[in-house]
């Protein structure tokens, strides 16, 4: 596995709506592999050199985007306030340095600021922090100040974090929501360079997943894949539950979901997936979801009707500046994805 590639794509900052970096960066990446286009919604589309136009298409979808914020209003002394893009908890937010980019592109770091503890009244104390009460401090003092830097109301925000190796393969960084299932993707379509397939994987970088799967629904619609396979970087619940109820665990592979709420797995293809998994002796978990949502909710909705499953790499603290995550959960993620194309056929595809 490419671990340079890792930590860049993660590195990048690129909110819902503003995922340019993301794909410029994708498409250098892709180019050995085939033929890139990017519509108006910034989905990237690549397709494979080998490609024959008499298979049945599988969507490879990973979502480009990452939970931010964005510049609401300037006040008159330089501080920012800014609304949240994609699902926080509030309380995750403050004290935490983040990226606000300029027009031109640049970023320029701020920090999270709040009311410090000697000026916060008892019933202050008690309640949980809200948006309205929270703003970034980029060190300028007027609004003047930051205007000539580049900063407007409607500049993205993302959290400022680097990806960091630890041992056992552990990694710790920001947006493995979703840029893990971009590295899986690009590290598929590697693998199966110059090989002969029984079907045509199509991978798809969508935007926008985080406010609401937007980008999948127009990408699902430009594909119109036989069969689809999200890999998604999921919430590990291992810090949280008992021992016996986790189904999510970082460093026991990648998880396999039955449900979310968005989405029932066609159990066909969930099955699939799980024989193809024990065939290969690749570590697989299973999980009923009770919560969240991944592309696979619009994809499946798609055309017809889409088989759709969800490859998801364990990830502690999703949707926060700072995400825990295995990177041999990731190569199993990629091991699984590479040993269900491979034996993919129309036959198959029609059974689910």
């Amino acid at each position: 596995m490419n671990l340079n590639r890792l930590k860049s794509i993660c590195d990048l900052g690129g909110v819902s709506g503003f995922e340019d970096d993301v794909v410029s960066y994708l498409q250098e990446e892709l180019k050995p592999i085939g033929s890139t286009t990017v519509d108006s919604m910034l989905n990237l589309y690549v397709h494979r050199s080998e490609e024959k136009a008499d298979l049945p298409t599988v969507m490879l979808d990973a979502h480009t985007d990452e939970v931010g914020f964005m510049v609401r209003y300037i006040r008159p002394n330089g501080l920012i306030e800014f609304t949240t893009i994609g699902g926080w908890v509030t309380s995750n937010i403050p004290a935490h340095r983040v990226l606000v980019r300029t027009n031109t592109g640049t970023y320029l770091s701020g920090i999270v600021g709040s009311k410090p503890p000697h000026y916060v009244s008892e019933s202050e104390r008690n309640q949980a922090p809200v948006i309205d009460n929270l703003y970034i401090d980029i060190g300028v003092s007027s609004k003047e100040a930051a205007l000539e830097l580049g900063v407007e109301v409607g500049n993205p925000i993302v959290p400022h974090a680097e990806v960091e190796f630890k041992e056992n393969e552990i990694i710790f960084g920001k947006a493995f929501d979703d840029r893990l299932g971009c590295v899986a993707i690009v590290e598929i379509l590697e693998a199966l360079k110059n090989k002969e397939l029984k079907v045509n994987p199509v991978g798809v970088f969508s935007s926008q997943e985080e406010v609401g799967l937007r980008g999948a629904q127009v990408a699902a619609n430009t594909v119109k894949p036989a069969v689809a396979i999200c890999f998604e970087g999921t919430p590990a619940d291992d810090t949280f539950e008992a021992p016996d109820r986790q189904q999510t665990v970082v460093g026991k592979g990648p998880m396999l979901r039955f449900i979310d709420s968005k989405m029932i797995t066609n159990p066909r293809f969930q099955r699939f997936a799980i024989d193809v998994a024990a065939k290969n002796q690749i570590p697989i978990q299973t999980a009923v979801r009770t919560g969240g949502a991944t592309n696979a909710g619009a994809i499946h909705l798609s055309n017809h009707g889409v088989p759709a499953i969800v490859i998801g790499v364990p990830v502690r603290y999703a949707h926060t500046h700072y995400s825990v995550a295995s990177v041999d959960d990731l190569k199993k993620a990629i091991d699984l994805g590479l040993a269900i194309i491979t034996e993919l056929t129309e036959e198959t595809i029609k059974s689910f």
